[in-house]
């Protein structure tokens, strides 16, 4: 289990039966990157991933910024760490 999965399985086990919609969740991003604007490049990431979600095309396009990539999982000296 990676260290960050503990924040997903909590969103799960917590809210994991209600439904939103993508403009509240968008907010809720919004409202994160707010709080916290180290962070606008990975939550822009994953809004991006989750826009693109069913076009198979379109993957490459999201790592045009060659900034981009640091704050992803699995690049070099920024993945998430492994918790036992």
């Amino acid at each position: 289990m990676y260290f960050t999965d503990r924040g997903i399985e909590e969103l799960d086990d917590r809210r994991g039966d209600e439904q939103v919609s993508v403009a509240w969740l968008a907010e809720r991003l919004r409202d994160y990157v707010d709080e916290h604007p180290e962070a606008e490049s990975t939550i822009d990431n994953l809004a991006t991933w989750l826009a693109r979600l069913d076009d198979d095309d379109e993957d490459e396009d999201l790592y045009d910024d060659p900034g981009a990539r640091a704050d992803t999982p699995g690049a070099a000296g920024s993945g998430p760490e492994s918790v036992e």
